[in-house]
């Protein structure tokens, strides 16, 4: 398991530097990356989905984001990009396009879902991370009624 972590964050950092991450905080970005890879890997193990598991993933991950883009003064993406990058599942895109190819049409149509399902709890973590790190910032009412003022 710890090989994995190790991997897990080196593979983050990677991403980070192809992402133009800055130096000063690529480390930061592999750490996130390893405890998302850590969450979506342990959970399933205590009878937990692996859709939630993803799902519980991204959220730490962007919540450790938010927190750390406002520790070190960068933008949230800087981090929640590569923190992400570990729970992406390619290799299922790939079985799913690969069962189409061979003709595998029922087999292909579950692995799809499962991988569609995978990317929205993705999608899903940033999503509810964000609304919780906008709440009290005001929204565009608010910043409309700040200007008639």
């Amino acid at each position: 398991m710890w090989v994995e972590l190790l991997f897990c964050f080196i593979a983050t950092v990677a991403f980070g530097v192809i992402f133009n991450v800055p130096k000063r905080v690529l480390w930061v970005g592999g750490v996130i990356g390893a405890i998302a890879w850590l969450l979506y890997s342990t959970l399933p193990a205590f009878g937990i989905t692996v859709i939630f598991a993803t799902a519980v993933a991204s959220l730490a991950s962007a919540t450790c984001s938010h927190l750390m883009a406002k520790l070190y003064r960068v933008p949230v993406t800087t981090f929640s990009i590569p923190g992400i990058i570990p729970l992406v599942p390619g290799s299922k895109a790939y079985f799913t396009m690969l069962a189409f190819v061979d003709g595998d049409y029922l087999n292909g149509l579950q692995i799809g879902i499962e991988t569609m399902l995978q990317a929205g709890a993705i999608a899903a973590g940033l999503v509810f991370a964000l609304s919780v790190f906008s709440l009290g910032k005001g929204g565009i009412g608010q910043r409309y009624e700040a200007r008639r003022s």
